[in-house]
């Protein structure tokens, strides 16, 4: 059997969420590493992890519930196992028409939080990590107060701050927003807090309309509405995973190491089309 890949103590980097935006990421930055591929579903881990090893990656999988804290640090500790963990990217998510609001607060914020906690204790010095957030962070402006006590407040206990109970929880739409926007949050906690003890950095992306497999289920339900987005936008169109991946490679890289706890909007100008009144939610 042949061996493809002598070097031994190679840079780690780990996935949350193995669908096509996070695997280009992955396939952007992991000629040479070691990766750790996380996702609840064996099955696409099988075929995905088979596709990268087929194209000359050295590439583990392990199932990862980010629903349950105790999984996500298992993810943590697996990864710290093969070696110096040097980039930590997460993807893990649900959209509005996949899931009720509970699930998306339990996934998109809690889970978030429970992985960039978990990840926050195992990062290599000069490391970076990345979360996929979303554009819809931008759609519905939190007031100041309750930010500053989000941003305070521990992952196990984000469910029972009275705004999410209140106004997340109302619909899908709203807790969407709301968890893009604590991804945010989270990262500049992580940033300035336990991320920075480790001397990492860690920041987010909020893509735009990106056409995924996954994002089909969104286009079925709301065709008419993400039309029109698309329609209002500069770009004139959708972005692709390849695009995200790009501004990922730079992000996660050295050209990038003076920059952490900050967002990067890539949506082709839809939230430039909503400040300014050219396209209207809803």
């Amino acid at each position: 059997m042949m061996v493809f890949d002598r070097n031994e103590q190679k840079q780690v980097v780990a996935l949350l969420g193995a669908g096509s935006m996070g695997t280009a990421i992955v396939r952007r930055i992991g000629a040479g590493k070691k990766i750790l591929l996380g996702d609840i579903n064996e099955k696409a881990l099988e075929r995905v992890g088979e596709d990268f090893r087929r194209c000359g990656y050295d590439v583990e999988t392990i199932r990862v519930n980010a629903l349950q804290k105790d999984s996500v640090e298992a993810f943590a500790k697996k990864a710290a196992e093969l070696g110096p963990v040097m980039y930590f990217i997460d993807t893990a998510g649900a959209s509005p028409n996949q899931a009720s609001p509970e699930h998306i607060v339990d996934l998109d914020m809690v889970g978030t939080g429970y992985a960039v906690d978990a990840f926050g204790e195992v990062m290599a010095e000069g490391g970076a990590g990345l979360i996929i957030s979303s554009q819809a962070a931008y759609m519905y402006p939190i007031p100041n107060d309750i930010e500053l006590q989000l941003v305070n407040t521990p992952t196990s206990q984000l469910k029972e701050v009275k705004f999410i109970q209140e106004v997340a929880m109302q619909n899908s739409g709203f807790a969407y927003m709301i968890a893009k926007r604590m991804n945010h949050l989270q990262a500049q906690r992580a940033a300035a807090t336990s991320w920075r003890k480790r001397r990492a950095r860690i920041n987010t992306i909020s893509p735009g309309v990106i056409v995924t497999p996954l994002a089909y289920d969104e286009f079925n339900a709301n065709g008419e509405g993400y039309q029109r987005m698309i329609d209002a936008s500069a770009a004139q169109r959708t972005g692709t995973s390849d695009e995200i991946a790009e501004a990922a490679a730079f992000l996660l890289g050295e050209h990038a190491r003076f920059i952490t706890g900050t967002d990067l909007l890539i949506d082709g100008g839809v939230i430039a089309a909503i400040r300014t009144g050219e396209y209207k939610l809803g």
